[in-house]
C-alpha cells in the first residue's frame, strides 16, 4: 500500500511539472501595426494616389444622366416602399428590384403595415457629394416628415440601387 501511494505521488508530481503553471501576470499582446504609419502608402512606401491626394471624384464623375437616374430610381423605390396595405411577399418582390442585395436581406421580413409613411407629398431632393459618384441620398417630403433614401452604385454604367430607407426622427 505504501509503495502504491509513493508511486501515485511521484506520478502526480511529474504531471504537475509537465503542465504549464497558470500565471497571474498578463501576457504582453502581440505587436500590432504602428498607428503612426501613413494609411495612404502602398507596399514599398509609395503613395497610392498621384501626388499623395485622393482623386476628386473617387472614380465616377457626377453628370446630369447620373443625377436623373438617381432621382428616378429613388422615386420609383419610394413609391413601392410607401404601400402599407400591400401583402409583405408582393411588397418585397416588387421593391426588391430596386434594392442592393444587403437591403433585400434587411427588408425581406418587413411587414409593410409597420412602415410609418403613407404618402409622398412632393418630389425628391438629391443630396450628393460631388466627390463621390458611388453614392447619394434623395430626401422625400412625406406625410410623416422627410424620408431619406440612400442609393449606391458599383460603377458609372451600373444602375442605382437603394441601400436604406431612413424615416424622419420620431416617426413610428
Amino acid at each position: 500500500m505504501k509503495r502504491t501511494l509513493t508511486a501515485l505521488a511521484a506520478v502526480l508530481a511529474c504531471t504537475a511539472c509537465s503542465s504549464p503553471a497558470s500565471s497571474t501576470t498578463p501576457q504582453t499582446p502581440a505587436p500590432s501595426a504602428s498607428a503612426s504609419a501613413p494609411a495612404t502608402l502602398s507596399s514599398g512606401g509609395r503613395s497610392q494616389a498621384p501626388g499623395g491626394a485622393a482623386p476628386p471624384t473617387l472614380g465616377i464623375a457626377w453628370d446630369e444622366p447620373s443625377k436623373t437616374a438617381a432621382l428616378e430610381t429613388a422615386a420609383k423605390a419610394m413609391a413601392l416602399y410607401a404601400r402599407p396595405t400591400v401583402a409583405d411577399t408582393a411588397w418585397i418582390q416588387e421593391l426588391g428590384q430596386f434594392l442592393t442585395p444587403q437591403a433585400v436581406a434587411d427588408y425581406q421580413y418587413t411587414d409593410p403595415a409597420n412602415i410609418p409613411v403613407r404618402k409622398i407629398t412632393g418630389p425628391g431632393r438629391l443630396e450628393a457629394d460631388e466627390r463621390n459618384g458611388f453614392g447619394c441620398h434623395v430626401v422625400f417630403p412625406t406625410d410623416v416628415g422627410d424620408y431619406d433614401v440612400q442609393l449606391l452604385r458599383t460603377a458609372a454604367d451600373k444602375p442605382w440601387q437603394v441601400n436604406r430607407f431612413t424615416p424622419p426622427a420620431g416617426a413610428k
